[in-house]
């Protein structure tokens, strides 16, 4: 698919075919891609833990949203729960740190307050982007959504995930089924008039 309707046909799917797993040699060839994300200092500190056995899949969505089974799924969870392929998309700070204070940057005091953005976190949103650009382009469908803070540790407890690491997102993955666009695109795109500025902010980029 030509690359800008790629990114056109790109949305958050919240519906998959539960009986149409995606193909391991596709998947391989959709991760390879995210590796391929930009990274400050050529640091790539960034995983991804892969789940497809439905056990796996299970436990991700016990630990990560009601593990006492108390409530009843709403339509958002009943939707997301028959994606089958999850990609835990996390970042490493550590391997940033460390590259900065290699000779060539001369960082030696490894200080996260030289870094008033996470590129850590930058850099692994940018490899998940790839990663949902490549399954538009293979016909698969995705959606990108976070962990709730209070079962983050959960979270990475249950797939031995080190605690040095930052759960960025999850990138639900497979083949679109039955779903619905999302209420909230109603509020309609913001014109690029309003987004772009030239020169200075509030002034918009002439054409």
């Amino acid at each position: 698919m030509e690359f800008s309707r790629t990114v056109r046909a790109r949305r958050m799917v919240r519906g998959f075919d539960p009986d149409r797993p995606v193909d391991r040699s596709l998947l391989a060839d959709l991760l390879d891609l995210a590796l391929r994300a930009p990274s400050a200092g050529f640091s790539q500190g960034r995983d991804f833990v892969v789940l497809l056995e439905r056990e796996r899949r299970d436990l991700f969505w016990a630990t990560a949203t009601d593990p006492g089974g108390a409530r009843e799924p709403d339509r958002w969870l009943t939707g997301m729960r028959t994606a089958p392929c999850l990609v835990l998309c996390l970042s490493d700070p550590e391997r940033y740190l460390d590259r900065y204070a290699e000779p060539d940057k001369g960082w030696t005091d490894r200080s996260t307050a030289r870094w008033p953005v996470p590129y850590w976190d930058v850099d692994t949103g940018m490899a998940a982007l790839l990663l949902l650009l490549g399954a538009v382009d293979a016909g698969l469908g995705g959606c990108f959504f976070g962990v709730p803070g209070e079962r983050v540790e959960a979270v990475t407890d249950a797939f031995g995930v080190p605690h040095d690491r930052r759960i960025v997102g999850v990138v639900a993955l497979g083949h679109p089924g039955t779903d619905r666009r999302s209420p909230s695109l109603a509020r309609g795109r913001r014109p690029a008039r309003d987004v772009v500025h030239e020169g200075r902010f509030g002034v918009p980029l002439r054409g």
